[in-house]
């Protein structure tokens, strides 16, 4: 029991402080239907790993909890943070405490949590409100002239913030294999240029140093997914 209590109030650490860029990724918990995509989150980090990454998330309940074999949620409470912890491995720190001072770029990866947990987006589309730590992360890195990279629907939250700025969800005609594609309209009505990519392409705004990538909006195989996001954290390297 002695050596189970130890193991199990060990941090790993999921990050190596090498010499390279420190960057931040944002989660907004641990699964697709109410937090953050777990395939998307672990191709982000592979792809830093070399890097100095560092895991944040807001310290709030979730907006409700999905049973994710019955698709349906459930009576539970968890919070965004704690459960961002099981992709972290341990090592997370409340958004909160993020000093943008501190960091060369900022990554969020998609899940329906960005729509739940970061934003009202699930309920209210283009009408939506940003979580207040997220709006403030999001501007402190654009005002610092920091490049942000968001992937699967967390664009969205740019969408919000920055009016006329550039970024892609894929696809803006709806399909079998774009079933999001509603999503590239509603961000046009907030005045935003979309830019129709496929899956392991990304769009990079210059301007706004914003680099996005349609990821899981697409019904993809994971791989093509994992090229996608390659190529966002690439381009968010060399903007940094």
């Amino acid at each position: 029991m002695a050596l189970l209590r130890a193991i199990i109030h060990i941090k790993v650490p999921v990050h190596y402080l090498n010499m390279g860029k420190k960057v931040a990724i944002v989660l907004s918990g641990c699964g697709v239907y109410d937090g953050s995509e777990i395939h998307e989150s672990s191709a982000v980090l592979v792809h830093l790993s070399r890097e100095g990454a560092q895991f944040y998330a807001p310290d709030v309940e979730q907006m409700h909890v999905v049973d994710h074999v019955k698709g349906q949620p459930t009576q539970e409470k968890r919070n965004v943070l704690v459960e961002s912890a099981r992709i972290a491995r341990g090592n997370i720190k409340d958004l909160a405490t993020l000093n943008v001072k501190e960091l060369d770029a900022l990554i969020i990866p998609g899940g329906f949590g960005v729509a739940k947990n970061l934003s009202t987006w699930a309920t209210q589309g283009k009408n939506c409100t940003i979580s207040k730590v997220v709006e403030e992360t999001l501007k402190a890195f654009h005002a610092a002239k920091k490049p942000i990279g968001m992937c699967c629907i967390s664009p969205v939250l740019a969408a919000k913030i920055f009016p006329g700025c550039e970024l892609t969800v894929g696809q803006d005609k709806e399909c079998e294999k774009w079933p999001y594609a509603k999503t590239a309209e509603a961000m046009k009505e907030l005045g935003c240029k979309h830019v129709n990519k496929h899956v392991d392409e990304i769009h990079v705004d210059v301007k706004n140093k914003l680099v996005t990538t349609s990821a899981f909006m697409c019904n993809a195989s994971v791989h093509e997914v994992y090229d996608g996001i390659g190529k966002m954290i690439k381009e968010v390297l060399k903007l940094a």
